[in-house]
């Protein structure tokens, strides 16, 4: 019997992490930047209502001027014997670097939570990239990658449990949006393991600041010194991998959740792998599963848990059999001999071929891949592709999901979702708070009808203003694809412009849903506005047309001027629940159904006031009493 399984929960990486970090630290120092701006907003905002951690103590928030200056406010933090973290990205990790040396240099057992995001480089981007992280490899901090927003809370404890039983600082890494942003069923971890596992920080850290027991830290050594320093640091990181695997063996033991140094995935008669980090290494499962039914692939996957300690004998173990590898990263480093993770294979195969000569083995081929880069989508099609490289001897660097004479073609997309599955993408303008919409039905679907979610946003640094699409998955089984939806059921329009900026029928699957937001009440009206090109596809796969003024609902329930605009999007769930078949299939009444969904609307706007929960309530009723069908039948001649 598993003693603390966890709490079920809808959550996205930012909020796990907000509910680990406000349950065990005394707290946290940062300065906001994309995409982990809502991990430092969640965790000050419990602070400011005056939350207090598990043991009862009340927590700190410190913003600084710059990340910089946020780490060096944790490092004063830990050196006086506090137990404290950051949330911080991109440009802002990097400009820590200095200080992420004196932390690690001083033996502070911190952890850091980074939204993995790409680099100013040849532009900015504020989306996942691998590179920010890659750029500080070498200051010699613990670093484990998380390819869900479960992963990321259950890595949280473990990287603090290992920190501080070795004083090593530890980076807990997610991907920028594609985790930190996305909403799915999680686990969180319940207090009391928390508290067991982790311990109270007073028995556990040491106040170097004490003036009856001062310590030495941070001072001038010469060149008789400096050395012997730097070398004597290995009495701590020499034990930092038996204790990282320690932590991890203990937390199954306490939640039944495994982990390991590398996961695997079909590697047991894998001939080829796909090695990686992060979430598009997950997206390659459904990929890998497609390849040995259909053509009869033996392919695997290793994802690499923890980069930091490298974990060179279990990579050789698993990967010493197969023929080829194809080694994923979201990053480019052009001018070095191999990008980061490619690198470090290839010297735990040198170094095991080098040093172990009685038990010679084959060296696999090893070929490297770009991909996700900014968040650059990658598909279940693409990790196909890298597979079909390899088989091909073809590409050893290649790059993945774009137009270039280094890319991998993928041919016509492929369905990979498991059988029961129903996904929607939404096309919106941002600021009409469609996205927290897609937040709070994936929280219904998953409370109410007892189902897997996973919701999803994509817009640009713009945002307000400008497209916004979003993406939610609903399914029977657990969600393992991290990627824009090509096959879905339903579609709907907040802004019926979308018709003029691309094609939002493209994918809807037939006797598909489109749902069009329109002041128009006559059908023969509403035709009018849907291009007579999209009057084609509608008619040749069955797809059921709704409607309604969305826009008028806002003004007439809102209490709030400035709230009309969001409250469009809220609109959307009452149409949601009407017109897709969930609610049918669960056999619960419409007024267990509202009750379900006051409760979820009360954790996104409980904070907002009682009012605003209400007339948030109201235009979901409304939405999901008034919205019509538009019959084709009643469309006029082109």
């Amino acid at each position: 019997m598993i003693k603390f399984p966890g709490i079920k929960s809808t959550a996205d990486g930012a909020a796990i992490i907000v509910w680990v970090e406000t349950h065990i630290t005394q707290g946290a120092c940062a300065y906001p930047i994309t995409s982990s701006t809502t991990m430092g907003a969640g965790y000050q905002a419990i602070v400011a209502n005056g939350g207090k951690n598990i043991w009862g103590e009340e927590m700190a928030f410190i913003e600084p001027e710059s990340e910089h200056s946020s780490a060096s406010a944790c490092e004063g933090f830990a050196l006086a014997g506090g137990r404290v973290t950051n949330f911080t990205s991109g440009q802002g990790l990097v400009l820590m670097k200095e200080v992420l040396y004196t932390i690690s240099g001083k033996r502070l057992p911190v952890v850091f939570q980074i939204g993995a995001r790409a680099l100013t480089s040849h532009s900015l981007n504020v989306h996942a990239g691998h590179d920010d992280v890659m750029a500080v490899t070498d200051c010699g901090w613990g670093m484990l990658f998380a390819r869900n927003a479960q992963e990321t809370g259950d890595l949280a404890l473990i990287a603090r449990r290992t920190a501080e039983n070795t004083n090593t600082p530890f980076m807990n890494i997610m991907d920028g949006f594609l985790t930190t942003h996305t909403i799915e069923n999680v686990l969180l971890p319940d207090p009391k393991m928390m508290d067991l596992f982790v311990g109270k920080p007073q028995d556990k850290l040491v106040n170097m600041m004490d003036p009856y027991h001062p310590v030495m830290s941070g001072v001038v050594q010469n060149q008789d010194s400096y050395m012997k320093g730097k070398i004597a640091q290995r009495a701590y990181t020499d034990k930092v991998e038996q204790h990282l695997v320690a932590a991890m063996e203990e937390f199954y033991t306490l939640t039944g959740r495994k982990y390991g140094l590398i996961s695997e995935y079909k590697m047991e008669d894998a001939e080829v792998a796909i090695v990686g980090l992060g979430s598009m290494i997950e997206t390659a499962e459904p990929a890998v599963d497609y390849l040995r039914e259909e053509k009869n692939i033996k392919a695997g996957i290793v994802h690499v848990t923890s980069f930091r300690p490298f974990p060179g004998k279990e990579i050789v173990e698993k990967l010493k059999n197969v023929e080829a590898i194809s080694v994923l990263e979201r990053m480019d480093n052009p001018l070095a001999e191999s990008n980061p993770l490619t690198m470090e294979i290839k010297a735990a195969f040198a170094d095991f071929a080098a040093h172990d000569k009685e038990n010679t083995i084959k060296i696999p081929t090893i070929y490297s891949g770009s991909a996700g880069l900014g968040s650059r989508d990658v598909r279940p099609d693409d990790i196909m592709a890298a597979v079909e490289n390899m088989i091909k001897n073809d590409k050893k660097y290649f790059a993945l999901g774009i137009d270039h004479e280094l890319a991998l073609s993928t041919g016509e997309s492929t369905d990979v979702r498991t059988e029961g599955t129903f996904s929607m993408r939404g096309h919106s303008v941002g600021g009409y708070g469609s996205v927290t919409t897609n937040k709070v039905i994936a929280t219904i679907v998953a409370e109410l009808f007892d189902m897997y979610v996973q919701a999803y946003p994509k817009y640009g640094s713009e945002k307000k203003g400008l497209p916004t699409t979003y993406y939610l998955t609903v399914s029977p089984n657990r969600i393992k694809t991290h990627n824009e939806l090509e096959f879905v059921e339903f579609v709907p329009l907040n802004d019926v412009n979308a018709f003029n900026l691309a094609n939002p029928l493209k994918g809807l699957q037939p006797g598909g849903i489109l749902f069009v937001q329109t002041p128009k009440a006559s059908p023969e009206e509403i035709w009018t506005d849907i291009p007579q090109w999209a009057w084609k596809t509608i008619r040749e796969n069955q797809i059921t047309v709704y409607a309604l003024d969305t826009v008028k609902i806002a003004k007439e329930v809102s209490s709030r001027p400035d709230l009309i605009q969001r409250m469009q999007g809220i609109v959307l769930l009452g149409i949601f629940l009407q017109v897709t078949p969930f609610l049918e299939r669960s056999g619960i009444s419409d007024e267990q159904l509202m009750e379900g969904v006051e409760k979820s609307l009360r954790k996104y706007f409980g904070k907002r006031g009682d009012q605003v929960v209400q007339d948030n309530l109201n235009a979901v009723k409304r939405g999901f009493s008034e919205v019509f069908e538009v019959k084709q039948e009643e469309r006029v001649p082109a």
